[in-house]
């Protein structure tokens, strides 16, 4: 969980109202996500402060597999459960671990993390959580079902997203410079209400819960390389869910230039555009259970 970014209320999936997309349509942007956000995962499962390398991982809120299949690359004598609540993205990530050659390494589990009984995931050695903690009803509870969950040394790793990720340059669309700005500060008081972790210092939660941190880090996303028809599709579903969030607080030429994007057939579309790029941040927060 997968941003994002858009996650749904699912753990590790893109949030944010469906807007002319079903639940395969919140799978693709997963996907896009992994796809356009692969050098910097991959940058931060290098950074993590492993004593020696992990036999079990867990995947909490892993959506359709970008961390997973992240973790399998970095640490290849691994094995991975992947936990989510949704049966469509473990289906995918399930065919892609066998279009892979790595099925006999992963294990996908459907399960409730806001539920009082979590399922069994054995003891591993590190747990792995992106953009799926702020999702949790109640993340005191989360993390402590983490701690306990974790053998003693096991790594707890948070990757958690400023928010939205940005595409438009500032002055852009033309007509109404600025727009993303204010799309993202109707998404933020929505998301200020309904979930309210999102951009939450995990630190001190973590040591609360029990944890000792060793590490915290903060990574700027600018990507202006990757495939432009990747970027292109990632923009465009990312934005149509923001359209779905923020539309009743848009004024009526921001939602009038908002949808001239969305509209695929028409020339100012955003598949159209050649000055798309990524903007965000990611942050991680390393912790090690001691006792």
């Amino acid at each position: 969980m997968t941003h994002t970014h858009p996650h749904s209320p699912r753990h590790g999936s893109h949030h944010g109202p469906q807007h002319a997309a079903g639940s395969g349509g919140q799978a693709e942007i997963l996907d896009l996500d992994a796809e356009v956000l692969a050098g910097h995962t991959a940058a931060i499962t290098a950074w993590l402060p492993v004593e020696e390398a992990p036999h079990e991982i867990v995947d909490l809120g892993c959506g359709t597999g970008a961390g997973t299949f992240a973790l399998l690359a970095r640490f290849p004598g691994a094995r991975v459960t992947a936990v989510d609540s949704s049966a469509e993205h473990l289906q995918r990530l399930r065919e892609k671990a066998l279009a892979g050659g790595v099925e006999d390494r992963v294990r996908t589990v459907q399960a409730d993390l806001d539920s009082a009984d979590w399922p069994g995931l054995g003891t591993p050695d590190l747990v792995w959580a992106s953009a799926s903690m702020h999702h949790m009803a109640d993340p005191d509870s989360a993390l402590r079902h983490v701690h306990d969950t974790l053998g003693t040394g096991g790594l707890f790793a948070v990757v958690e997203l400023a928010g939205f990720p940005r595409f438009l340059p500032e002055n852009a669309p033309e007509e109404r410079p600025g727009l993303e700005d204010r799309c993202y500060a109707a998404t933020d008081r929505l998301h200020a209400e309904h979930v309210p972790h999102r951009g939450a210092d995990w630190g001190p939660m973590l040591t609360a819960a029990g944890f000792a941190l060793e590490g915290e880090r903060t990574v700027r996303v600018n990507i202006q390389d990757s495939p432009a028809e990747a970027l292109g599709r990632y923009a465009l579903g990312t934005l149509q869910r923001i359209r779905g969030a923020a539309a009743g607080s848009l004024a009526l030429e921001d939602l009038a230039a908002l949808d001239r994007l969305l509209d695929v057939d028409g020339p100012h579309s955003i598949l159209r555009r050649t000055d798309l790029v990524v903007r965000t941040e990611r942050t991680v927060w390393a912790a090690r259970r001691k006792d």
